[in-house]
């Protein structure tokens, strides 16, 4: 019997409430309770950006544009790892509605054992016998996704005068030593995109880092516009790269905090759309989901 094909589209995950937070960083840091410190300063970031991320609602709207191209015949589900649908129900769903073959999509188009390989082991755990799972592990050069991140930056409307900057989240510098190949992708995905977007000059940072003493990947956006601002810079455009979606990575650490590291120096930022539901990127993941 053929298997019957279906779609598992994976993500960090978000609380729904500023009440959820304590319970959500515990599931983040792999059981181990936050501190009061930490559960404030997340409360706080999540506050400034309206007392919720819309990660989960556009991630299920990402969803429900790919089922509408993929028809009834493959089932499309959204599964969080850290937070509610978990990827252990969404892979139950899909077993219960008759899939035998599970084609798992990570929202993340750079590879990293810190991320996209636990969306998969969190999605091996949860496999019933007899179902079939088929990760997709990196898409961070498919021809689609740098022709979307193109098209937001082209739409943007780059100054003459404006730096480029791409991002994408830090990891801690041990895992790239280790083999992680992430910080290359990233690079790659980079590269790409200037030049389909006919951007000869640009520059990279990282954002994002975790809250550890360890050396994390550099240069930090927010300490990048001060030195650039230093240095003379007026204008910076951002384009998130490693990113696929508004969540807090964007609306705070861009839209708010480097934004007034920005202001401190006299920096005017601005950054690109993320690709939320871009028809370009939904070509992507549906090209993803067929052929994988």
């Amino acid at each position: 019997m053929t298997p019957r094909r279906s779609v598992l589209l994976m993500a960090h995950g978000t609380p729904s409430s500023l009440d959820e937070m304590p319970e959500y960083l515990r599931l983040v840091r792999g059981g181990r309770p936050p501190s009061p410190e930490l559960v404030e300063e997340m409360r706080h970031n999540y506050g400034a950006i309206g007392g919720r991320s819309p990660l989960t609602d556009i991630t299920l709207a990402q969803g429900a544009a790919l089922s509408a191209r993929l028809g009834p015949e493959i089932p499309v589900v959204v599964g969080m790892r850290n937070w509610r649908p978990f990827i252990k129900d969404a892979v139950e769903e899909l077993a219960a509605r008759g899939a035998n073959r599970i084609v798992g999509i990570p929202l993340a188009p750079q590879f990293s054992t810190l991320s996209v390989q636990k969306y998969e082991e969190a999605a091996r755990a949860a496999l019933p016998p007899g179902v079939e799972f088929t990760p997709v592990r990196s898409f961070h050069a498919h021809p689609r996704l740098v022709a979307a991140f193109a098209e937001r930056l082209a739409e943007a409307r780059p100054q003459p005068d404006e730096e480029i900057v791409f991002t994408a989240h830090s990891l801690p510098r041990r895992v790239v030593a280790a083999g992680d190949r992430y910080a290359d992708e990233v690079a790659e995905t980079a590269r790409l995109v200037a030049a389909r977007a006919g951007i000869a000059e640009y520059l990279t940072a990282y954002q994002s880092a975790g809250r550890t003493p360890e050396p994390w990947l550099g240069p930090d956006l927010s300490d990048f516009v001060r030195e650039r601002g230093a240095r003379g810079t007026k204008r910076m455009l951002v384009v998130p790269i490693g990113f696929v979606c508004d969540h807090t990575e964007i609306l705070f650490d861009i839209d708010v905090q480097a934004a007034a590291a920005a202001r401190d120096v006299g920096v005017t930022l601005r950054r690109t759309q993320s690709l939320n539901a871009s028809p370009t990127f939904i070509d992507a993941l549906e090209d993803l989901a067929r052929t994988s």
